[in-house]
């Protein structure tokens, strides 16, 4: 009996021993279900409305993709159909055209999202990189707008020597150094994503998410947020002293034949802060409520709310991508040239495009001559002040 009871315990204690080592995946697992189920639970108890906002946001985005597409992509061929030396405010808008375009390619995604009722036939991993690609490009473009503004700043101030980081080499080293540090970024937030199992909850995307388990993950929105008005602070404090500077000389210049263009360029200063007002900085307003409402938890009611407002923000966001173009096409005078000689080559043909715009570079050659022969200085400070 002793023994039988000896081989009973002593089979009990292999079983043990063979289950111990499973004991830590266990737990493990148990908690990533408990978090999992924990979620699915939140969502199931306070199911979010998000019908009602989808036929908006599909017209909404379509409009914006078709609109954002032409433009960004006849600006960019317009950007690289420019034979001449690229200044460092081209090398800026070219690459702000490449991140425009990038992000559109993300509405489709959200597009289909919205006209298959909110479902997601994706996966998770593809949910993560379309969001991520998405916000990734939205403030590679904010960041790019902010070294606009100071790249005019420092080049029409005349206190401010020009150092040699405002040369189109130095523009395409920051450019690269910005798109590595989004990448890096983009790395960093995607590459979980392919570690994590597939659960219940994979058919939704872009939807209102608890962050109380991810409070790192909300410290870094805080963080980018904080980036973003330092960066808007600095447009209004460029464009304000370059607007100033214009209207100066324009004052002091009032008889000379080119005064007007000062005006002109002091009122074109103001577009692309205006655009940047317009399309975030009511997304960022309310990005603050958002990111405090996911480590809280709301009432269902203040849920649904907040995450339509967010939605409705971020369509202002993306109208960005059709405002852009525009900002280029004012901006730039080498982008409208381009552009004109292009709509002239598809009406008159290439023969007349030569003899046109040949003509017209000879009569820009004599003014500017004319100029320089009677006003040194202002030929000089047109070239800083115009790209």
């Amino acid at each position: 009996m002793n023994k039988k009871s000896s081989q009973m315990m002593a089979a009990a204690s292999a079983d043990l021993l063979t289950i111990i080592p499973y004991k830590e995946d266990f737990w493990s697992n148990q908690t990533n279900l408990a978090i999992n189920a924990s979620e699915i639970q939140n969502n199931a108890s306070c199911p979010l409305d998000e019908n009602s906002l989808s036929l908006a946001l599909i017209v909404f985005y379509s409009i914006i993709f078709v609109v954002g597409l032409v433009g960004n992509i006849i600006a960019l061929f317009a950007f690289l159909c420019i034979h001449q030396k690229r200044n460092s405010i081209q090398v800026y808008l070219l690459n702000v055209a490449v991140a425009d375009l990038l992000l559109i390619f993300c509405l489709p995604f959200r597009i289909l999202y919205h006209v298959t009722k909110n479902t997601w036939m994706f996966g998770l991993i593809l949910c993560k990189i379309v969001g991520t690609l998405f916000y990734m490009n939205m403030y590679i473009s904010i960041v790019l707008l902010g070294l606009i503004s100071l790249d005019r700043y420092v080049k029409i101030n005349k206190s401010v020597k020009h150092p040699k980081m405002l040369t189109t080499t130095r523009s395409i080293h920051i450019c690269c150094v910005v798109w590595a540090l989004a990448l890096t970024g983009f790395i960093t937030v995607v590459a979980p994503s392919f570690f994590k199992s597939e659960d219940s909850n994979s058919t939704m995307c872009f939807h209102y998410r608890n962050k109380q388990n991810a409070k790192t993950e909300a410290i870094l929105n805080y963080i980018i947020v904080i980036i973003f008005w330092i960066v808007f602070f600095l447009l209004i404090l460029s464009y304000v002293k370059i607007a100033k500077n214009l209207l100066k000389i324009s004052r002091k210049r009032a008889n000379f034949p080119n005064a007007g263009k000062y005006t002109q360029t002091a009122r074109n200063s103001f577009i692309v802060l205006i655009i940047f007002t317009i399309c975030f900085v009511p997304y960022h307003v309310f990005r603050f409520v958002y990111i405090t409402s996911q480590l809280q938890n709301p009432s269902c009611y203040w849920k649904e709310v907040i995450h339509k407002c967010n939605e409705v923000m971020l369509i202002f966001s993306s109208f960005n991508s059709c405002l852009d173009p525009v900002m280029y096409f004012l901006m730039s005078r080498s982008v409208r040239k381009t552009v004109f000689q292009l709509i002239c080559r598809r009406i008159h043909g290439d023969s007349g495009l030569t003899l046109e715009s040949t003509s017209e570079i000879k009569l820009g050659q004599y003014t500017q001559e004319r100029l320089s022969t009677t006003t040194p200085h202002t030929s000089s400070l047109k070239k800083k002040s115009l790209i």
